[in-house]
């Protein structure tokens, strides 16, 4: 559900600049402290919180960049906000939010596209404290293309199925999905670079139609709150641009090699194909026993830690949108909740709770 921001001039004295430590950011974010990629953003732990207003800058996507608010891990809801000042809707106030009352912001951008949010400042109200945020012993890392950036969903990668998947492990998460990308490095329905390549950059592949921001930086992974799970779902593009199942198979292994020098001893999910649906209960394949044998083949040169993960009849037809193929809202549930219960077999459970307590 959307709900509705007013655009104010904050006059608070109470101010939080972006360079602030106690500021927990999560995703891509560029030396101006601009978002790239769905769902980059940031989680605040404030002391006696009852309004916070965002001041962003000239360079947010015009004429509004959709973002994700959760207060005290509640459910995700659609705001849009535009450069200037944005009061947030928290659903709190001066009488709950006493000195003593704890409460957890997060905020995320939540389109594949139009997803640039410049954070100038951020302005409490007086007498609210920023504390440090412990984050959850679980962050999941996924990598993948439209078919995991909840692309044509209407609160987008908040409804994707990566995101509730790690919301169901009470994981953070980090989210580099594509729309569009092959994981070949190569053109493919309108981006310039594939996904091997643009994994490793700042920006996504929007950088190239982005006249504030129209480069690629590379990007520093000791910045990111280190990933203990990574998630890798790739494949439909490349068989749309009839990259054969020799050159993926190439391309997919020496990008396994990339992550596992960047990952040394996280274990790496392989995500299978679950192909493409027909209304009359049959079901599309590509790249049939591609990605097992990328995943055979690893572990064959030692790696153990890498896993493939079976997701043939995971989707049906009532699964995705009739018109594009995509997983709809029901059909990410569903495949948060086969990948859930994929991942408790393995072995992993959820957190009981998340780290940082609110009251």
């Amino acid at each position: 559900m959307a709900a509705a921001v007013v655009h104010v001039s904050a006059t608070a004295s109470n101010v939080v600049y972006p360079n602030n430590p106690l500021i927990w950011y999560h995703g891509r974010w560029d030396s101006s402290y601009g978002t790239w990629w769905t769902g980059s953003g940031l989680t605040l732990h404030v002391e006696g919180l009852s309004s916070l207003s965002l001041q962003l800058g000239p360079n947010t996507t015009s004429p509004s960049v959709a973002v994700g608010l959760s207060v005290n891990y509640g459910e995700f809801t659609t705001l849009q906000l535009a450069k200037g000042a944005n009061e947030i809707p928290l659903g709190l106030n001066s009488t709950t939010s006493s000195r003593t009352h704890s409460s957890v912001i997060r905020l995320n951008v939540q389109g594949w596209q139009n997803n640039n949010l410049y954070l100038e400042k951020i302005t409490l109200n007086s007498g609210a404290k920023l504390r440090p945020y412990t984050p959850s012993q679980l962050n999941f890392q996924f990598i993948g293309d439209s078919l995991s950036s909840g692309q044509y969903i209407p609160n987008g990668v908040d409804g994707a199925w990566p995101f509730l998947a790690a919301e169901t492990f009470k994981a953070e998460q980090l989210i580099n999905a594509q729309p569009g990308g092959c994981l070949t490095d190569q053109f493919c329905w309108g981006n310039a670079h594939g996904i091997s390549y643009q994994f490793f950059k700042t920006e996504d592949n929007g950088y190239y139609y982005n006249p504030n921001h129209n480069y690629t930086t590379d990007w520093d992974f000791r910045r990111d709150y280190r990933a203990t799970h990574v998630f890798v779902e790739v494949g439909a593009n490349d068989n749309a641009y009839n990259i054969t199942a020799a050159s993926i198979t190439s391309t997919y292994l020496d990008f396994l090699v990339k992550l596992r020098r960047i990952y040394p001893v996280q274990p790496i999910f392989v995500v299978g194909i679950w192909g493409w649906p027909s209304s009359d209960g049959s079901v599309y394949y590509y790249y049939d026993g591609v990605f097992e044998n990328v995943v055979a083949q690893r572990n064959a040169k030692g790696d153990k830690r890498v896993y493939f993960i079976d997701t043939k009849g995971w989707v049906g037809w009532d699964d995705i949108y009739s018109d594009n193929s995509h997983p709809n809202q029901p059909g990410s549930v569903n495949i948060a909740a086969k990948l859930g219960a994929w991942l408790k077999n393995w072995g992993l459970q959820p957190q009981k709770k998340w780290p940082t307590k609110v009251d």
